[in-house]
């Protein structure tokens, strides 16, 4: 049974996670172009680090959501979102 830090740390797991899922999902849909006009990394390279954010998450949402892992792509997810984000379609 779960304690009060528990479910904080499993909601925190969860939303980390779906941040990180939208970012990707967000990736795959966006046209090569807007990565050249934010001076970005090229798209199939974000696919590549948002994928193994996702994965390495899904692999240990048991740990916690402030490992290492999870906190790398969790910060790559959002770096992802703040640059690319901004491009107007």
């Amino acid at each position: 049974m779960l304690d009060a830090f528990g479910y904080v740390q499993l909601a925190l797991a969860v939303v980390l996670f779906a941040v990180k899922v939208f970012a990707l999902i967000d990736c795959l849909r966006r046209p090569q172009v807007d990565f050249e006009i934010a001076g970005s990394l090229q798209k199939n390279a974000w696919l590549i680090i948002l994928a193994l954010a996702v994965v390495a998450q899904f692999v240990f949402f048991s740990g916690s959501p402030l490992g290492l892992l999870n906190l790398a792509g969790t910060v790559a997810a959002l770096v992802y979102l703040a640059q690319l984000r901004s491009v107007r379609r």
